[in-house]
C-alpha cells in the first residue's frame, strides 16, 4: 500500500473521530484548525526529498515536489536535475518515492549549447544542443545510436514540449565519468540529453521508465515565475489565504 495513501487515510480517520466527539458547535472550528495544521502532501514530500538527499538543494527539492504534486502526486520514481551546479558535481538525485528511498545520486551532462563546465543556456529549440529545463514523464525505453536510452515527454509548453521531437532522452555515455573530469576539468556535453554514467544506464533508466517524472531545474527567472506545474501550487496558496 501506498505510504502516502496510508498516513493521509490515518488522518481523516483521526480528524472524523474528534469531530464525532466535539459538540456541534465546535466542530467546524476544529474542522477548519485540522485542515490548517494537515501537512500538505508537496511539502511533506519536500521534506522527505530533503532528508534522503542532505546534499542537493533543499529549495530545488521542493520546486521540484511542488512540481510533481501538480503533475501527478501518486507517482512512484522522481528524478531531480539540479543544473545550477557544474558537471563536476554530483546534481542528479534519483528517488523511490513508493519506498521513501533514494536509489541513485549521479554525474549528469549538459547540452553543448547549454555551456562549458556550467550550463547557464537553456532552450526548446531543435538543432539547439542546449538542454531543457522544467517537467518531464518518461517514456519507453528503446535501444539508439548512443545505446540503452529513454524517451522523455516534455510537459511544459513553449519550456520543454518539444523534447521528443529533438530526441531529448536519458543515455549512457563515456564522457560521464571521474575520468573525464581529472582529464578535462568537466564532462563531456551532449547535444541536449541527460546523460549519465555507462555503468547506472541499465539500472537507473529502468528505474524510472514508463510513466515516472524527470524535473530538471536551473534558476531561470522566466521559467520560475511562468511555469504552469510551479505556478499551480502558487495557485493553491492563494486559494488556501483567501
Amino acid at each position: 500500500m501506498n505510504r502516502h495513501f496510508t498516513l493521509s487515510r490515518l488522518s481523516c480517520t483521526a480528524l472524523a473521530t474528534l469531530l464525532l466527539a466535539a459538540p456541534a458547535a465546535q466542530a467546524s472550528g476544529f474542522l477548519a484548525q485540522a485542515l490548517l495544521s494537515e501537512p500538505q502532501h508537496d511539502a511533506s514530500l519536500g521534506y522527505t526529498l530533503t532528508r534522503l538527499a542532505p546534499d542537493a538543494d533543499p529549495h530545488v527539492l521542493q520546486l521540484a515536489a511542488n512540481a510533481l504534486a501538480c503533475a501527478e502526486p501518486n507517482a512512484e520514481r522522481l528524478a531531480v536535475i539540479d543544473f545550477s551546479r557544474p558537471s563536476t558535481e554530483l546534481r542528479l538525485w534519483v528517488f523511490d518515492l513508493a519506498e521513501t528511498e533514494l536509489i541513485f545520486e549521479e554525474l549528469v551532462s549538459h547540452g553543448q549549447g547549454s555551456g562549458d563546465a556550467e550550463a547557464t543556456f537553456f532552450s526548446n529549440t531543435p538543432e539547439s544542443h542546449q538542454s531543457s529545463l522544467g517537467l518531464f514523464r518518461t517514456m519507453n525505453s528503446y535501444y539508439g545510436r548512443n545505446g540503452y536510452s529513454l524517451r522523455l515527454e516534455g510537459l511544459e509548453e513553449g519550456v520543454n514540449d518539444l523534447a521528443y521531437q529533438r530526441a531529448i532522452v536519458i543515455h549512457g555515455a563515456d564522457y560521464v565519468s571521474e575520468a573525464f573530469i581529472e582529464k578535462t576539468g568537466r564532462l563531456g556535453r551532449s547535444q541536449g540529453c541527460p546523460a549519465v554514467r555507462q555503468e547506472v544506464t541499465y539500472p537507473l533508466i529502468d528505474s524510472i521508465k514508463e510513466d515516472q517524472y524527470l524535473f530538471a531545474y536551473y534558476p531561470d527567472s522566466e521559467w520560475l515565475e511562468n511555469s504552469a506545474f510551479l505556478a499551480c501550487q502558487r495557485d493553491n496558496q492563494q486559494l488556501a489565504m483567501n
